[in-house]
């Protein structure tokens, strides 16, 4: 039996190109980082020391100025630092022995560093940066000698902070937009590369299904030509192989109708005269009508396996309903009537080839009989958009392990393999092909008492 239709290799692909789209996404994201980092912090030293240089050289101008202004005698310090205007937007806190003033109120002594202010006193000049409440502030103090006065000017970096975080945003954007690209760019790359293995996943698929003539179309790529030239040839051999086979099959099994034929009317002749022959010999007359009645089935199957497959769905033929043709078959069969449940036959109406669903349901029938005394319930019903036909046995089942591989040829039970039971594992093979070439499937599952055989076949469009 076909387990079902053979997925399609396009999975495969799909994960594959999720695979490359995220491959060029976290490389362009890498890039893109690092270029980030490497601009954002060469940008930021050269704007900070800019920054600090530039507020380094006002606060001495500044200093400058407050000295030549406290050169005169007597000059008053909290005087002149009220006349004091800053270069830049800041304040200026001057110490002169152990007092401190200031030319603004957002600044005074504890905004200066114990440290700057020891360095300032020892007659060193320096600057540091700290923090402040509205942000960062950089102190730059130095000494005026002449003045005997220590000078500290505070300055704002908000500003700078502020054209820092909007150059950070700006790169991240650039980031995120370069990530984006190369996501795009992936997805591109990935439909080009991923395209062949896409028509190789189709052409396999409609293969597997039957399609023998399916290839794959000529391609001027150098890089494929090899790949595509060998599928070919691979599936051309494989074609020719499977032809060859069911060539062989079919051979064979013509040249053994006609042996058999003769046998079958010798053997018919002499059962004309099985009143006159001894025990023994009605035993064995017996015996071979059996076996050649086997032999017979036996090359019926092995013509029908012969026949070229054909893809799912491929079956065509008339309009009739499945259920008059089950009711038939078991008519004909001379199976009891109450055996078949069926609805109106109007809704089992399929469209397809009448004689090869009989056959699918008579060996449904035959396996019952061979297998588990005969079936004891024969359901016909429309389910959804497929009639299905199922037999139900009081047998002693199928193992749930087994119950795919009994639809595979050649393939017996146990008892079967013994010898004990008769049949080639043919037959339920044979009707799981008819089932699929109409569309439809086979499966084996528990019955009420022991195995249900089904098969299924779209209903036919109103």
């Amino acid at each position: 039996m076909r387990a079902g239709p053979v997925s399609r290799a396009g999975l495969v692909p799909r994960r594959l190109r999720a695979r490359i789209v995220t491959g060029f996404a976290a490389g362009a994201l890498l890039v893109s980082a690092v270029l980030v980092a490497t601009t954002f912090a060469l940008a930021r030293s050269y704007l900070v020391d800019q920054r600090e240089q530039s507020l380094v050289r006002e606060a001495y101008a500044d200093a400058n100025l407050l000295r030549s202004r406290l050169s005169g005698a007597g000059a008053d310090v909290s005087a002149q630092l009220g006349d004091l205007v800053p270069s830049v937007a800041g304040d200026v806190v001057v110490r002169r022995g152990d007092a401190w003033y200031s030319s603004g109120l957002d600044a005074d002594a504890r905004d200066v560093p114990p440290a700057l202010a020891q360095l300032v006193a020892d007659g060193s000049a320096g600057s540091v940066r700290v923090a402040g409440p509205s942000g960062p502030r950089l102190v730059v103090g130095l000494p005026i000698a002449e003045a005997g006065v220590d000078f500290f000017e505070v300055s704002e970096l908000s500003e700078l902070e502020q054209v820092l975080r909007t150059l950070t945003t700006v790169l991240a954007a650039g980031a995120a937009a370069a990530t984006t690209a190369g996501a795009l760019f992936g997805w591109w790359a990935s439909r080009r590369v991923v395209q062949p293995l896409d028509e190789v996943g189709a052409v396999a698929t409609r293969i597997s299904g039957g399609e023998l003539t399916s290839r794959l179309p000529a391609t001027t790529d150098p890089d494929l030509v090899g790949i595509v030239g060998s599928f070919n040839s691979m599936v051309d051999t494989l074609a020719e192989r499977l032809e060859r086979d069911a060539r062989f099959v079919g051979d064979v099994s013509h040249e053994l109708r006609s042996p058999l034929t003769s046998l079958v009317t010798s053997v018919e002749v002499m059962a004309t005269r099985r009143g006159d022959m001894p025990a023994r010999s009605q035993q064995a007359l017996a015996l071979v009508e059996g076996e050649l009645d086997r032999f017979r089935h036996m090359l019926d199957d092995l013509l029908e396996l012969a026949r070229p497959d054909q893809p799912p769905g491929a079956a065509a033929g008339s309009r009739f309903s499945l259920g008059a043709l089950v009711r038939e078959v078991l008519l004909r069969a001379g199976r009891p009537a109450g055996l078949l449940h069926t609805g109106p036959d109007a809704q089992t109406v399929v469209v397809g080839d009448k004689l090869r669903l009989e056959r699918a349901v008579t060996n449904l029938l035959q396996n019952a009989d061979r297998h588990a005394g005969g079936p004891t319930r024969v359901d016909v019903s429309r389910t959804g958009g497929t009639v299905v036909v199922t037999v139900e046995d009081a047998g002693p089942g199928v193992p749930a392990a087994d119950r795919v591989r009994v639809f595979e040829r050649f393939a017996r039970g146990p008892a079967a393999t013994r010898g004990s039971l008769p049949g080639a594992g043919l037959g339920l093979a044979i009707t799981a092909d008819i089932a699929a070439q109409h569309g439809g499937t086979a499966w084996c599952s528990d019955g009420p008492a022991g195995a249900r055989f089904s098969i299924s076949v779209p209903c036919a469009d109103p």
